[in-house]
């Protein structure tokens, strides 16, 4: 099998309304053009003049003194500065992180079936390559969405994982999918228990920058590569996973300076504890917007852990469907109509496309996310939220009475993939609070995410 990493870049206008530059996701891509396409609060370790022996996966290893005959003699140059075989306390932890844990790194490999062309002959399928890690001892591996569907698509790919050491890899099937996450649960149907060696999953909460990071993957189909670098920003927010129209949605993600690069995606993001405070998903790439082969310039992304551990249940329950992200039970109520090979559709748009007269004429702010519906008994319907009466106007259709969301937990919001946005990361019981205008007046509304919020589709 030929392997293939694909990347897909952030366009240049998506990059610019960021303010992030290009970028590039970081295993096999799977949006269309127009998309773009780590647990603790310890502290790294900066005696970098201190020598270990440990091999705890700790930032309290034991340190040495130097011995006197390693020592650099007043203009001898030619003297070792530490004695042999002694190590950094950097060195140590990182040595002893990649021991103790890289056994629980998976080297993921996917091939689609071929299809025959227009003259009845097989042409080759497509194949690629990523990473995942176990998260527990039944042998289930967390990794990227977009590590495991070809196209979006998942029906006939095989899927295989190889761990460290293995030569021979086994084929692997779909426990659950959250593709507006960029998530993806696998699990191998063959794999000896002995090579199941779950890593443990941190608390992205609890990050700050300067933090050492340990980032473990397939760099480039280089599999089982390690590289080393700190938290560089914890609250980035940029677009992950894939909406109903192939386009990301904007999430929280934390930010790395350690080489990220395609075939890395779906792999673990380390702390110096050893703990999983990320997954690895997307990096920025200038060179790559002009080769469409995204390479690490310092600047990574990683889906926060938090994110993943909220969602792990249901992706263990999923029986192989997709898992969605939590809605409030709210539908826009600003149409478009378009013409698609499905006939005449209406597609949501910002009120910031609505005539500056016709706003005036129903009282809407310049800007927002206009409610067409409210389902009942929906956490929406609980606080309060009203809709609109839908009213034709040339092109489209607007709501007329309904509430206008134009904040969510400090946010603006002009669209329902930003009003998803605050709440993505979320689980039952969870709150966001919206800033709502309606008839010219500003209310402050709370809405609790219940367990009516989360829905998982079956598999086709």
């Amino acid at each position: 099998m030929a392997n293939r990493t694909n990347t897909v870049l952030i366009t240049a206008a998506v990059a610019a309304a960021l303010g992030i530059g290009i970028g590039a996701t970081v295993g096999r891509g799977v949006l269309p053009s127009a998309q773009a396409v780590l647990n603790s609060g310890s502290q790294t370790n900066t005696a970098q003049n201190t020598v270990a022996t440990s091999t705890t996966p700790s930032t309290s290893a034991s340190t040495a003194s130097l011995p006197s005959s390693a020592t650099t003699s007043t203009g001898d140059a030619t003297q070792p500065l530490r004695a042999e075989g002694t190590k950094l306390v950097s060195e140590a932890n990182t040595i002893s992180i990649i021991k103790q844990y890289e056994p629980g790194l998976v080297y993921i490999t996917t091939e689609s079936p071929a299809n025959p062309d227009a003259f009845g002959q097989m042409g080759g399928g497509q194949s690629g390559v990523g990473s995942g890690f176990f998260v527990d001892d039944s042998g289930d591996i967390l990794t990227n969405y977009h590590v495991v569907t070809e196209g979006g698509q998942v029906q006939g790919a095989t899927i295989k994982v190889r761990v460290q050491n293995q030569k021979v890899p086994v084929e692997a099937e779909i426990i659950g999918l959250a593709p507006q996450y960029d998530l993806a649960l696998i699990r191998p149907k063959n794999m000896p228990k002995a090579l199941i060696k779950p890593i443990p999953l941190g608390d992205s909460s609890a990050l700050e920058v300067g933090q050492k990071t340990v980032a473990m993957g397939a760099p480039f189909g280089f599999d089982f590569s390690v590289s080393e670098g700190i938290v560089s920003s914890v609250d980035r927010q940029i677009p992950i996973g894939f909406n109903s129209g192939g386009e990301g949605i904007t999430q929280n993600a934390i930010q790395t300076d350690a080489a990220i690069n395609p075939g890395n995606s779906g792999g673990p993001l380390l702390d110096s504890t050893g703990r999983v405070i990320g997954i690895n998903t997307q990096i920025i790439s200038p060179a790559g917007a002009q080769s469409g082969v995204g390479q690490s310039a310092g600047i990574g992304f990683a889906i926060p852990i938090n994110t993943a551990k909220n969602l792990l249940e249901r992706l263990k329950a999923a029986g192989g469907g997709l898992v969605l992200a939590p809605a409030i039970g709210v539908r826009p109520g600003l149409l478009a109509f378009q013409t698609t090979a499905n006939g005449r559709v209406g597609i949501p748009v910002d009120l910031s496309a609505v005539p500056s007269q016709l706003r005036q004429q129903y009282n809407l702010p310049p800007s927002g996310f206009l409610i067409g519906e409210v389902s009942a008994g929906t956490p929406a319907a609980k606080a309060g939220l009203r809709g609109g009466q839908l009213r034709s106007v040339s092109g489209g259709q607007i709501a007329v009475g309904g509430d206008v969301i134009v904040s969510a937990d400090g946010n603006p919001v002009s669209s329902i993939g930003d009003l998803q946005a605050a709440y993505i990361g979320k689980k039952a019981g969870d709150s966001v609070k919206l800033e709502v205008e309606s008839g010219g007046k500003t209310r402050s509304v709370e809405v609790t995410l219940d367990q009516s919020s989360f829905t998982t589709l079956p598999p086709n």
